[in-house]
């Protein structure tokens, strides 16, 4: 064991889940004050004054309605998302075979990790090891944790994991991060680590390996730490990360009484049973069928983008996942909604009523809603916003 490597965070002491669920290759920053009010954040993002991973968001406290709604959303799409678990997680035990690792990217990823590992332990009596680690878009991903799963494990066993694709930005980020990674590492061809990405729904269709493309909610998606693992997003902030250290997270303890982190999982691993037998029958086919990448979100985000005189195509974030939390962390311009597709996005129109943010129907849109961020953002003119 290379002795000089940081060594993981475990639960309950950094955490929610329980210590055999997830391995945190972060640094442990809960003692330090990094929250910012949201627009404080868009401006110093927006004019290049700091980077979003430098700071923290203050978590959104969702209303009762709100909370409300979380849970009839999980009753009402857990089977379907454990159909989707059972087919990544057999694509992956497909791909890289009993001996997997997973490493799901912090902090969406977690929760599907750990979902993946219960399926495999429910289908296959398998106990997969499985981490969590830092990627930030324009920064790269924590290469100090990659060392530490070098030392610790075969690189060519490791599936990275994560919970759903938008435009693709972290795949990219991801696949351009490992290649350099691996020169570093001195790890050749057939050594390395695979710049490849399993999630749980590919809506922006830039992965292969895949439980679902459809544009479909993912309860996870409607909150923030509380359906996480009381686990902020990640920080890397070179006055607190130092060379030799993982990326940073705070542990919110505090918001232990809100937690439905464990809730969410045990309500989808209690289909298991129920989906097992569909799953076996239809993961082989889409294992064997075309699954090449078409890169459609990447190409709507700049279309929308040019469309709306935004110009730049990190305010455009696609997917229902990635709407929710511009609606959750951001400051939202307006959310297009595909108009026939408006029945089951109750959690997005309820944050919009709530944020005042308006919802534009739109006819020919390519993903089931897409979240605008304000573009041109101050607090003091908030911005002029494209006619």
């Amino acid at each position: 064991m290379n002795t000089s490597l940081p060594e993981p965070l475990y639960g309950p002491g950094f955490g929610s889940y329980a210590a055999d669920e997830v391995a945190w290759l972060l640094t442990d920053l809960s003692h330090v004050e990094l929250e910012a009010p949201t627009e404080e954040r868009e401006e110093a993002v927006q004019s290049g004054r700091a980077h979003y991973a430098e700071s923290l968001p203050v978590e959104y406290q969702p209303s009762a309605e709100y909370q409300q709604l979380f849970s009839d959303v999980l009753v009402a799409s857990a089977s379907r998302l454990a159909h989707a678990v059972g087919v990544v997680t057999e694509m992956v035990l497909a791909e890289r075979g009993n001996d997997v690792v997973l490493v799901s990217l912090a902090r969406a990823g977690t929760p599907v990790g750990i979902l993946m590992r219960r399926w495999a332990a429910f289908a296959h009596d398998l106990d997969v090891p499985h981490y969590s680690l830092s990627i930030v878009r324009g920064r790269g991903i924590d290469t100090v944790a990659l060392r530490y799963l070098a030392a610790h494990h075969d690189p060519t066993s490791i599936m990275f994991v994560d919970g759903w694709t938008g435009k693709g930005a972290i795949t990219r980020e991801l696949a351009e991060a490992v290649t350099k990674a691996n020169a570093e590492l001195g790890l050749g061809d057939g050594q390395g680590f695979a710049p490849e990405m399993a999630v749980l729904a590919d809506t922006g269709q830039c992965v292969e390996i895949y439980g679902t493309r459809e544009d479909t909610l993912i309860p996870s998606a409607c909150l923030n730490s509380t359906v996480s693992g009381l686990v902020s997003r990640t920080v890397l902030n070179d006055e607190l990360i130092g060379p030799g250290q993982f990326h940073g997270a705070k542990f919110y303890a505090h918001l232990a009484d809100v937690d439905v982190s464990r809730r969410f999982l045990d309500a989808i691993v209690a289909e298991f049973p129920t989906v097992a037998d569909a799953v076996a029958a239809e993961w082989p086919a889409v294992f064997a069928g075309n699954r090449s990448s078409t890169w459609t979100g990447w190409s709507a985000a700049e279309a929308i983008s040019a469309e709306y005189g935004i110009n730049n195509v990190n305010l455009v974030k696609p997917g229902v996942g990635e709407t929710t939390r511009v609606l959750l962390r951001r400051v939202p311009w307006k959310i297009l909604v595909r108009a026939d597709a408006t029945g089951d996005l109750a959690p997005v129109t309820m944050l919009a009523e709530q944020r005042g943010v308006p919802v534009e129907l739109v006819d020919d849109l390519p993903y089931r809603c897409v979240g605008l961020i304000r573009p041109n953002y101050t607090r003091d003119t908030p911005g002029e916003v494209p006619a």
